[in-house]
């Protein structure tokens, strides 16, 4: 699909002519200074952006050049913004040829330098596109990365490069070189074969050759450091969780007709209405290959969910749009579910599917520990997951006993009976002076018990759990530990996979028709939700402030108003997606057969909280991958 259709660029054209005046003045101005580029992952903050689609005819080139730049690109600048500089400038077709020779380059392996032809050059705003580590500083080089340039005004165009009769084997793109053959401009770019994505964003910094495959899946640069992150076209993913095994597989539909009838109407797209029954026969033949044994034992799989994804820059991406696609960049997803008795101590997956192209299928087991990434080849076909975890324990949901969580009672026990034996004291010394007996002795015996009495009360005192009938007001910090545990209680409840395992965990903590609501409306809302509807796992809940009120007239019942936070995870096709939301609530909780209950929820607030992304080996670009990434300035 060309690239210049629905270009968003485009989009952001059109609207904006004065952009025209204040670039042309930018032409002139004096250029400031720049610093070397940082040696980062990145290169879509680059100041010039380049995005390169090679179809069978032609290349296609949209291009933003920055304000400051526009001296290297001077060619493309229309003609009708110079009209009042009285500039003496050569016609456009004279232009794009020294552009097509001195600025972005294109030469196929026969040494053809391809023509261009200008479509589009208007004033635009920049792209916005996401960069999350942008500004960050990079803990492996001490270095910040690089971040977008603060004026977003950019020249905008669609340039266009045909092939002869022949799609070339190779093509080597140059970006516009200095007289020491550096290039002149950092220019940021992707690059795509057809609808595959053959980079992600990188620096265009020297030339840099593109190897053509007949499948535009395994087109690649001769330069390895010029690479994308989804290289390979079937992977397997294996979770192992409490309760649930998950094998999650990725593959190209084009592959997948070396084992399947796709019963597709044509051999090169995938038509809107064909989507949904596909997607339900590739979820059926999944159902049946490479089987799984949990602890020794054939397990029969359960078909979770199946989507088409996207290998985007940010990571798989579900499609939620139905469209047309492209077999040759077609990706399903499909994730197999196996329902277990706690934690495992093996599971294996006998895999079964290799094609002469793909004799190697890398493979990920993840665990509550991390991934173990491996590869399965024909002579290596089974890969296996050992427990080797140790102190785990498995998430559990107990009742929260009302004895103990009101505080205590101290008890003097030793003054206590001292007290009793000052009494009976008294008695002693009444019946001595009735008799008219000495009453030095009694006097004596019960100075001893009051002295006795107050020496022990600060000592010999034992806590016993304040009894329902003598609850009052609860303590910030008593609140706050009741409300921690009560919610991680309903959290953990939906660790569990199987529909009866969850209400019956959750009603040890939540009572009357909350229970029922929290079960079938609230279950998305209380656990986090990723990656196209699956469960997250809330691994932590920080309470931030709570206090209690007594709610009189119905037995022991508290509204507990807190603030907390939740963190959840959820893998999936080997990334780690975290979500942390933030919320204010009251809670009302009364004391039912013995045990504290949640009868009562009143959400104040939601917000999503989300911590920052962390810098990863990943990220990190080495001084060898810059012999192609920049210029220096």
């Amino acid at each position: 699909m060309p690239i210049f259709r629905n270009s968003p660029v485009r989009r952001l054209c059109g609207h904006l002519p004065i952009l025209g005046c204040a670039l042309l003045a930018a032409l002139f101005a004096v250029a400031p200074a720049h610093s070397d580029w940082i040696n980062l992952t990145g290169a879509e903050t680059a100041p010039n952006i380049a995005e390169i689609t090679v179809f069978g005819d032609r290349v296609e080139v949209a291009l933003e050049v920055y304000v400051s730049d526009l001296k290297v690109f001077k060619d493309l600048i229309p003609d009708d913004w110079m009209k009042d500089l009285k500039i003496d400038r050569p016609p456009l077709a004279e232009r794009l040829k020294q552009f097509s020779e001195q600025g972005l380059r294109f030469v196929t392996d026969q040494g053809e330098t391809l023509r261009a032809e200008l479509r589009l050059a208007e004033p635009c705003l920049r792209k916005d596109r996401f960069s999350p580590f942008a500004g960050m500083v990079n803990p492996y080089t001490n270095r910040k990365a690089p971040v977008a340039p603060v004026d977003k005004r950019v020249l905008y165009t669609e340039l266009v490069y045909p092939f002869g009769e022949t799609q070339p084997k190779t093509l080597t793109i140059s970006p516009p070189l200095d007289a020491e053959g550096r290039a002149a401009v950092s220019i940021g770019f992707i690059a795509y074969h057809k609808s595959v994505p053959v980079i992600d964003f990188r620096y265009l910094g020297a030339p840099s050759t593109l190897i053509l495959d007949p499948d535009p899946w395994y087109s690649k640069f001769d330069n390895p450091n010029l690479s994308r992150h989804h290289k390979d076209a079937l992977m397997s993913f294996l979770y192992v969780e409490p309760y649930e095994v998950r094998h999650e597989i990725l593959t190209r539909v084009k592959d997948l007709g070396q084992w399947m009838d796709l019963g597709l109407r044509g051999d090169r797209y995938i038509e809107i209405d064909e989507l949904e029954p596909l997607k339900q026969r590739i979820g059926e033949f999944l159902l049946h290959k490479n089987p799984v044994k949990v602890d020794g034992k054939p397990v029969k799989p359960i078909l979770d969910r199946s989507n088409y994804v996207k290998l985007g820059l940010t990571g798989v991406q579900i499609l939620e749009v139905p469209e047309r696609l492209e077999i040759d960049s077609a990706v399903v997803g499909v994730i197999l579910t196996y329902i277990t008795d706690g934690m495992p101590q093996e599971v294996t997956v006998d895999w079964e599917l290799f094609t002469d192209q793909i004799q190697r299928v890398p493979a990920t087991s993840t665990d509550p520990a991390g991934p173990l990434p491996t590869f399965l080849t024909p002579e290596d076909h089974v890969h296996t997951w050992t427990n080797y975890l140790k102190h785990y324990q498995l998430p559990t949901v107990h009742r929260t006993e009302v004895a103990g969580s009101l505080g205590e009672l101290r008890i003097p026990v030793v003054s206590l009976l001292c007290l009793v034996g000052f009494l009976a004291t008294g008695g002693w010394i009444l019946s001595s002076r009735r008799r008219a007996k000495p009453l030095r002795l009694p006097l004596a015996v019960g100075a001893l018990f009051l002295a006795t009495a107050a020496a022990a009360y600060p000592f010999a005192q034992i806590a016993v759990s304040r009894p329902a009938l003598m609850a009052g007001e609860l303590n910030d910090e008593r609140v706050a530990a009741l409300l921690q545990t009560l919610l991680k209680n309903v959290y953990r409840a939906f660790d569990f996979r199987e529909e009866e395992d969850v209400y019956d965990k959750l009603a040890l903590t939540v009572s009357g028709d909350l229970l029922t609501d929290i079960y079938l409306q609230n279950r998305r809302s209380l656990a986090v939700q990723q990656a196209g509807g699956a469960q997250a796992k809330v691994k932590e809940v920080i309470v931030e402030s709570a206090r209690a009120k007594r709610i009189d007239g119905d037995g022991l019942t508290y509204a507990l108003h807190g603030i907390w936070t939740a963190l959840g995870t959820v893998g999936h096709w080997g990334h780690v997606h975290q979500r942390k939301n933030r919320y204010e609530a009251v809670v009302t909780v009364a004391a039912r057969d013995g045990a504290w209950k949640i009868v009562g929820l009143e959400l104040r607030d939601e917000r999503r909280v989300d911590p920052p992304p962390a810098i990863n080996a990943d990220a990190a670009v080495t001084d060898q991958d810059t012999d192609t990434a920049r210029p220096a300035r």
